[in-house]
């Protein structure tokens, strides 16, 4: 599955939540997240689970333009189904794509092809008919 990313402001940040578990201690942040679809404004509910997902979130404001990178997940539970939208990641609207750990930087890279790289036409007439 492709990486799931959307851009928008931060509407409203919910109260965080916290417990203790079986597996140890817990937390987690909902916030809404407020992009445009077409004319219209859509608000839709993230999930930032546990501490540093949590504080990754705290570095953001109400208002802050972000770009959001999440996991979409789906649960049965008692007959009904339930969607979980978490985050993995948050960045500013407006920052660099990061490249991956180990990823050489752009400045390492080979430029992209462009015309004047192609090799020279043959002379052969192109099929297409446009």
């Amino acid at each position: 599955m492709a990486a799931l990313e959307i851009e928008g402001r931060i509407a409203s940040k919910l109260a965080l939540q916290s417990g203790q578990s079986a597996r140890g201690a817990w937390s987690r942040q909902d916030f809404v997240l407020e992009y445009q679809d077409g004319s219209f404004p859509v608000s839709v509910c993230f999930t930032a689970w546990g501490e540093d997902k949590v504080n990754e979130l705290n570095r953001f404001q109400v208002g802050d333009k972000v770009k959001v990178s999440f996991n979409l997940r789906g649960r049965e539970y008692n007959g009904r189904w339930y969607n979980d939208l978490r985050i993995w990641r948050i960045t500013p609207a407006d920052a660099a794509p990061q490249a991956p750990a180990g990823a050489p930087a752009p400045q390492d890279q080979a430029p992209a092809p462009t015309f004047a790289d192609l090799p020279p036409a043959t002379g052969v007439e192109d099929d297409l008919p446009f």
